[in-house]
């Protein structure tokens, strides 16, 4: 038993070396000038608005079907149960111990995609999840399920990060006292009319075409004093003119409207991104039997699209899952110069909240999301509320736990938080990734508790 233990500990701390080495790669990268953060931006963009995209359809196209639609609302659900009590944890944290706002998004929103895909096909490569598999089937076939899972969940993170992670920032900018926004960001708003909707994103807006961790050049500061605060809260008049332009709703229009209705059409627009358009189309093919064997049987069984549509979107999708730790180490690599630039003495490393970020994260949540799990498999058994997938069981357990997620300085850099706020984030983010191999813990109690559960 304790070798058992043992060679699973020992599997895990390797799959996540070998994640962390890929962030290492991308920092090697940056430091020999082959990359740089605008490279990382461009990186950024493509991999999440095509690479990304190509590859939730075809995870989710090829593992969802009726008979295992139940698994993915499971997901659905547990990915929002957790957001919601990492909501509820990061707010305690600012109201109680009086840490900055965005401790709330740094709680809520971890890496939910890249991190676990690449851990994930590490471990497949040590053979521990080999004692998962149940049913007659290869282990690549369990593993794509698993990946699979993993997408689902976050689809949703990505959804609420993008919706609900700017709106946890308090970026109160000047407005007028009447509500409305000042001369400057009147004159300011018709220039990003004029534009094209991509302008306006690169300008500030946080959406699924944000880098991960890209520095945000000066002008996009000076230009907040342009854009009016959107808050949480739809009660709230402030809202972000800077948006009109995404809707194409000419500017008369949009004035008749109440700041209530604008605040949700701009929220409502925030959940429309390309990662889940590409889920929702790999439900569409998943669920319709036709289309689903013309996507992904093989040939010779009605897989018209198969061999080339599909196998090109595999292709592409493939890149999604090493680029965006590339860009980490790339992005993190430039924060730290930068922040050597501007004086480490201003910028100090704030250890109480990254103390916090970290227990929260690798220890609260992994006895959270594995005693919750495995409590609740245990009592159902196999073929209850969670199904009969000891894969499922151990990809819920793993979901919420992890580093924060890197978009979480872009989201910063377009609140009101100065140059500081945006060096100790990096930082923290920094000290996240390479204290990341703690997972091995995590990885070898939800394998423990998965087997239990299944009687090995």
């Amino acid at each position: 038993m304790a070798s058992g233990l043992f060679n699973s500990f020992l599997a895990a701390i390797q799959a996540s070396l070998s994640v962390l080495l890929v962030i290492f790669y991308g920092a090697i990268a940056a430091k020999l000038k082959l990359l740089d953060s605008h490279d990382g931006k461009r990186i950024s963009k493509i991999c999440v608005r095509m690479f990304l995209p190509a590859l939730l359809l075809v995870k989710i196209g090829a593992e969802l079907h009726p008979g295992s639609a139940h698994r993915y609302l499971i997901i659905l659900i547990w990915a929002l149960i957790c957001h919601i009590v990492s909501f509820l944890i990061g707010i305690a944290a600012h109201l109680l111990f009086g840490f900055p706002d965005w401790i709330t998004a740094a709680i809520m929103f971890n890496n939910t995609t890249s991190y676990p895909l690449l851990l994930i096909q590490s471990l497949d490569e040590t053979g521990i999840l080999r004692n998962l598999i149940v049913q007659d089937e290869t282990t690549a076939a369990a593993m794509e399920r698993a990946k699979s899972y993993f997408l689902v969940f976050s689809t949703v993170s990505s959804c609420l990060t993008f919706a609900v992670g700017p709106r946890l920032m308090d970026s109160e900018l000047p407005i007028e006292q009447d509500g409305q926004k000042s001369v400057e960001g009147e004159g300011e708003a018709e220039e990003v009319e004029s534009g094209d909707a991509e302008s306006v994103n690169e300008e500030g807006v946080v959406n699924e075409e944000t880098g991960l961790l890209v520095p945000y050049p000066a002008a996009s500061r000076r230009r907040r004093s342009s854009v009016v605060s959107i808050t949480f809260f739809p009660s709230n008049p402030k809202f972000m003119a800077d948006r009109r332009r995404v809707f194409y709703i000419p500017r008369p229009k949009w004035r008749n409207l109440s700041p209530r209705t604008q605040w949700w059409l701009l929220f409502l627009y925030d959940f429309l991104n390309a990662p889940l358009l590409g889920a929702v189309l790999g439900a569409v093919i998943g669920f319709a039997t036709p289309l689903h064997r013309a996507f992904f049987s093989d040939t010779s069984e009605g897989g018209i699209f198969t061999a080339w549509l599909t196998a090109s979107w595999k292709s592409i999708g493939s890149l999604f899952v090493p680029l965006p730790l590339i860009v980490a180490g790339v992005s993190l690599y430039a924060s730290y110069q930068e922040s050597k630039r501007g004086g480490n003495t201003i910028a100090r490393l704030p250890w109480r909240i990254m103390i916090f970020i970290l227990v929260v994260r690798f220890i609260i949540w992994p006895v959270l999301g594995i005693g919750s799990i495995y409590a609740i498999a245990k009592n159902e058994g196999r073929g209850g509320l969670l199904g009969d997938d000891p894969m499922l069981w151990f990809a819920m357990m793993l979901m919420p736990t992890g580093p924060p997620a890197f978009k979480l300085i872009t989201m910063v850099q377009v609140s009101d938080a100065g140059v500081d706020d945006e060096r100790r984030i990096a930082k923290i983010l920094t000290v996240s990734y390479i204290v990341s191999p703690l997972l091995a813990f995590t990885v070898v109690g939800a394998l423990k508790a998965s087997q239990d559960v299944i009687g090995r």
